[in-house]
């Protein structure tokens, strides 16, 4: 018996901010129960993070240094047996400022 493959909605959300992108990651995860989706996250993917080092002065004082990061979070959900409604619903949801998300349909 061939079993009929299930298609679902898998969706990266990234941000600096853990508490906006929890609050993004909540929002998503409430409309798809709102749809009737089983949703499985958001499950938190490793952060990622770049330090740079700057020097304070070219001149004088050269060893004197400024160390900065930037820590990218990330989450990730999928939404099993999405129907047209949530998928309007998904393209339309307004985020918090600085979330970017990808939404991919996987069959």
């Amino acid at each position: 018996m061939a079993d009929k493959a299930k298609t679902f909605l898998r969706i990266k959300i990234r941000a600096y901010d853990h508490k906006v992108i929890d609050q993004a990651a909540k929002k998503i995860a409430d409309a798809a129960y709102r749809y009737g989706a089983s949703v499985s996250g958001p499950l938190p993917l490793p952060t990622e993070i770049k330090k740079f080092t700057i020097n304070r002065s070219p001149f004088i004082d050269e060893d004197s240094q400024e160390q900065y990061e930037v820590r990218v979070h990330k989450r990730l959900i999928d939404i099993y047996e999405p129907n047209s409604k949530l998928i309007d619903a998904m393209m339309n949801i307004s985020l918090p400022a600085g979330v970017d998300i990808e939404i991919k349909s996987i069959a």
